[in-house]
């Protein structure tokens, strides 16, 4: 993860103000961006900048997917920006996040990274609520891999598979999430 971007998100949410700013400690407090179980992985939004088709607009990219990622984990998992006192203004707040990204990304015109990244919610959000987070975590590696790499159809089996909830949803969605098709 960029330490950078999520220092980004912060000052974007400051900037906007509102409820969601006053949720953000001061980056002198535990530092959660580079604590916690993201430490010493890489975050979905890098995976996504990194890819031939996001790569013109790397630092936009990364910024929205951090914010719909860190909208993710406010719902289901240890936010690094934004911390919540109660869990549903937690959901409110990621809510938030998703929507702030997602609005970033139609900016761009990138609908079919639209489809990807409210496919990736989804789907993760299937996974966590039948108790498989390395199916979630899957989810979101495969999910940023189509965004900056494009989608394909073992791609889109494996979100078939979990949406199926069928036997080896998990390997097709690993699977996907090592797979670079070429850009089209």
């Amino acid at each position: 993860m960029s330490a950078r971007t999520l220092e980004r998100l912060r000052a974007l949410l400051r900037e906007e103000g509102g409820l969601i700013a006053t949720l953000i400690p001061d980056t002198g407090s535990e530092d959660r961006a580079t604590s916690g179980t993201d430490q010493g992985t890489s975050s979905p939004a890098t995976l996504a900048a990194e890819g031939p088709r996001t790569r013109s607009r790397r630092e936009e990219y990364e910024l929205l997917v951090e914010a719909i990622y860190e909208g993710y984990l406010l719902h289901y998992g240890a936010p690094r920006v934004v911390l919540a006192p109660e869990a549903d203004l937690g959901v409110l707040a990621g809510d938030r996040l998703y929507a702030l990204g997602l609005a970033r990304l139609v900016a761009l015109g990138d609908l079919d990274a639209v489809a990807e990244l409210a496919d990736t919610i989804s789907l993760s959000a299937l996974a966590q609520g039948s108790g498989q987070q390395a199916l979630a975590d899957a989810v979101w590696t495969a999910g940023a891999r189509a965004v900056g790499w494009g989608s394909s159809a073992v791609h889109r089996r494996a979100k078939e598979m979990v949406l199926e909830r069928a036997q080896g949803a998990l390997a097709a969605m690993r699977t996907s999430a090592l797979a670079m098709p070429a850009p089209s």
